[in-house]
């Protein structure tokens, strides 16, 4: 087996001779020496406080890719793990992968002249992770920078980005988007349908030509309003699906602040054009609600980003998201479907597999007032009692369904339930 390139084993190193800062300067002298006896020049190391996130996302891509871009100068500690196994779920495989880790590395970009290093270092307190950037000079780094942006912005076309607000800051995960969401899968009035893609299509199209044209600022809003499981987030699927742009998720908690504000859309700003999604928007904390307000309100803080939020309780939204131009420019309520589309949704669904045409209408009239989530809830049991029994009875699956949603809405369990005592109050709704 090849023997790991490495600046430091473990007899070589003991608490005495690695005190507090001498800890923290002898690792990163050792790097230096390294970078200058493997590439032959000196680098100056930078402070990061605005595009480390984007750094770190695109080192691990490339090394998952196996980019010709990046290549491995030495590890760090020998005792410490140099590959990271990680899965990739999809709806149809669990792929594994083995790759580089990024941690305990010094990774280096001969085109511009950059190293990255992510290492711990022992100190008295404990471990301290230190993410160190290396460059000739600052015309290197700026010209790095540009390539990270852009390379951030071709493959995260095909993810989606969360952002979650904790206790400790903004959180980042990057998802791929696995299944697919077809624009003709989405349920609404053919008029509102129309003018919400159209709006996406206008909005990403290239040259902004629309907006240059009518002298238009190039951002753009959409409230979308309604009780739960009536499509709003298949539909903001369906958007993520449809265009060739970066989509990003913002969750937001009781951790939302004035902080995590700035940063989300920091980070969204840089890879605009893009789709910014707000679920249930009306949980913004009353206390930071005007710095959210402010924020829309700012000359090039929403420049080439499309605003998507979601509520199911638009009583609770503020006036003010709406009462002011360039905050949310539409509202659209999301309704319960109507006769013709609960036909259409299930038909859709391919339920003349199961039942008759007659069955399919009994089903139709039955389900007034059912949400797409119930619809779907109903098919599942349709098909399930098919499968077991080749019949349906129809009038007791959609009893025991309005009576599950009446319980629901009062969120109370008791033992009349045909299911039989549950022992527990409060249940939440879910879309």
């Amino acid at each position: 087996m090849k023997k790991q390139n490495v600046l430091f084993k473990i007899e070589d190193i003991n608490r005495e001779t690695l005190p507090f800062y001498y800890d923290y300067g002898k690792v990163v002298s050792a790097i230096h020496e390294k970078l200058f006896e493997a590439i032959g020049i000196g680098f100056h190391m930078y402070s990061d406080e605005d595009t480390s996130n984007e750094i770190w996302e695109i080192l691990e891509e490339d090394l998952k890719e196996q980019s010709s871009e990046v290549r491995l100068i030495s590890h760090v500690y020998n005792e410490a793990e140099t590959k990271t196994i990680s899965s990739n779920h999809t709806n149809k495989v669990q792929e594994f992968i083995v790759k580089p880790r990024v941690m305990n590395g010094i990774f280096y970009y001969p085109q511009y002249r950059v190293a990255l290093a992510k290492v711990l270092t022992f100190q008295n307190a404990g471990e301290m992770l230190r993410d160190l950037i290396f460059a000739e000079n600052d015309a290197c780094l700026v010209s790095f920078l540009q390539y990270v942006l852009k390379r951030k912005r071709d493959y995260i076309k095909n993810y989606v980005t969360v952002f979650t607000d904790t206790e400790h800051g903004v959180e980042t995960e990057i998802e791929s988007i696995t299944n697919l969401v077809r624009g003709e899968d989405v349920f609404l009035e053919d008029s509102m349908k129309k003018e919400i893609y159209r709006s996406i299509d206008e909005f990403f199209q290239e040259g902004r030509e629309f907006f240059k044209t009518y002298n238009i600022p190039y951002k753009r809003g959409i409230l979308l309003y309604g009780k739960p499981g009536n499509g709003k987030t298949t539909l903001v699927k369906s958007i993520a699906s449809s265009i060739h742009a970066p989509v990003a998720y913002w969750q937001i908690t009781e951790f939302t602040s004035s902080y995590t504000i700035k940063e989300v859309f920091s980070s969204v700003l840089k890879l605009s054009p893009m789709v910014l999604v707000i679920e249930d928007i009306d949980s913004m904390p009353a206390d930071v609600r005007s710095v959210f307000l402010n924020t829309l309100d700012g000359a090039t803080s929403k420049e080439g980003v499309f605003l998507i939020g979601t509520t199911n309780y638009p009583e609770k939204i503020d006036p003010a998201l709406m009462n002011r131009s360039g905050r949310f420019d539409r509202a659209y309520e999301i309704k319960l479907p109507t006769k013709e589309q609960r036909y259409q949704y299930l038909i859709n669904k391919k339920i003349e597999r199961i039942l008759s045409g007659e069955q399919i209408l009994e089903v139709v009239e039955a389900t007034k007032d059912f949400s797409y989530a119930q619809l779907n809830e109903l098919y599942t049991s349709i098909a399930l009692e098919w499968h077991y029994e080749q019949q349906v009875d129809i009038a007791r699956l959609c009893g025991d369904l309005k009576s599950l949603k009446q319980r629901q809405v009062k969120h109370t369990w008791d033992e009349s339930s045909s299911y039989g005592a549950i022992g527990f109050a409060g249940l939440m709704n879910e879309e």
